[in-house]
């Protein structure tokens, strides 16, 4: 019996991760060092390849805010609900229609009689306010710098009956954001892929530059994340911090330009809250002016109060900040669960608390 080529590129990869691992070791001395990660990807490829069991103990891999849909506060959800209660059909995408807002979901307002809608797409969404000229359609637009090009483009030639909400968020401010909390200790930065792949390398330099921060792009398979971690290592028993890109088949020192124009085009940047974190300068994204009709804030009155982004007991906050492992908190798998979430980590497949609990699943 043959052996097939997808059984032969396996065992290489897993021959070379044996040897990346030995490299590894060799570079950890007895000193604790903690490396953060900001994002769902990474986390996932990082719990469900058990590249934690792998490493030597006094290595810890902490995922920080890299959740799009985790890290919409709990009032922009509040604002989403308002609308589907209020006669305006709202379309979401599946992540974000059982996240908990202050009172209600947006599985919520649907059970109540609100219009809400999920989409695996905007062109759906764009698709379906045509088709409906007559109803009145907000898109509900979260995302790090990864899908706010989309819906850049589709604010551009959406029909009149197509409003947006952004939620938009940007990852770089949030990693500095990181760097300023004293009960927080990094030694170096795993940067996100897929949003690498937009914004380019440069946003970047300022970690090794104003911080003295290693920072490697990293792609997501486990092989892509364990040379990150040993690019990290080397950066740190030199002392020479720098911006490597381990991910070069997809990322380029300056990123996709035609999707930054896009985003340049129709977003400014401005302050904005993160979930259970507080507000990080420019760190949101909001329509510009030239953009108001089709802004669902200004061209509704939406009537929302505070907001309220931690329930009593979860500790989603502390999990997003890469504090505390899901297992810490006391509501995982017992209060909170995926099929009951009370925070918004159980509630995404790129959450910490939903990608550990998947582990325990049968």
């Amino acid at each position: 019996m043959g052996v097939s080529m997808e059984s032969l590129s396996r065992l290489r990869e897993k021959s070379l991760a044996k040897g990346v691992i030995d490299r590894i070791r060799g570079l950890v001395t007895d000193k604790t060092i903690r490396i953060c990660h900001v994002c769902g990807t990474h986390e996932w490829t990082i719990t469900h390849s058990g590249l934690r069991s792998l490493l030597p103990e006094n290595l810890y891999l902490s995922a920080g805010p890299g959740c799009p849909v985790c890290i919409v506060p709990a009032r922009e959800i509040d604002e989403a609900v308002w609308l589907a209660m209020n006669g305006v059909t709202v379309i979401t995408f599946g992540d974000m229609y059982r996240v908990p807002g202050t009172r209600l979901s947006l599985e919520d307002a649907r059970s109540l009689g609100g219009d809400v809608r999920i989409v695996y797409s905007l062109r759906d969404a764009y698709e379906m306010a045509k088709k409906e000229k007559d109803r009145e359609f907000v898109f509900f637009a979260v995302g790090f710098e990864t899908t706010a090009p989309i819906t850049a483009l589709e604010v551009l030639r959406s029909p009149k009956n197509l409003s947006f909400l952004v939620s938009h968020r940007l990852i770089p401010p949030a990693m500095e954001f990181l760097l300023g909390l004293k009960d927080l200790s990094i030694d170096g930065f795993i940067a996100p892929g897929h949003v690498s792949t937009i914004i380019g390398m440069k946003p970047y330099m300022r970690f090794p530059e104003v911080y003295g921060m290693p920072i490697v792009i990293a792609g997501f398979e486990p092989l892509d994340v364990l040379l990150a971690i040993y690019m990290l290592l080397k950066q740190l028993k030199e002392g020479k911090p720098r911006l490597e890109n381990e991910y070069t088949r997809a990322v380029t020192y300056e990123g996709n330009l035609k999707a930054q124009r896009l985003i340049s085009e129709v977003f400014r940047i401005s302050e904005g809250a993160w979930r259970g974190i507080g507000s990080i300068p420019s760190s949101r994204l909001e329509l510009k002016d030239a953009f108001s009709d089709q802004d669902a804030r200004k061209r509704y009155e939406i009537k929302v109060g505070e907001g309220r982004d931690i329930h009593p007991g979860c500790s989603c906050h502390l999990v997003i900040l890469g504090k505390i492992t899901p297992r810490d908190c006391p509501l995982f798998m017992k209060a909170c669960t995926p099929e009951r979430p009370k925070g918004a980590c159980m509630v995404s497949s790129e959450g910490s608390c939903r990608i550990w609990a998947s582990q325990m699943e049968p």
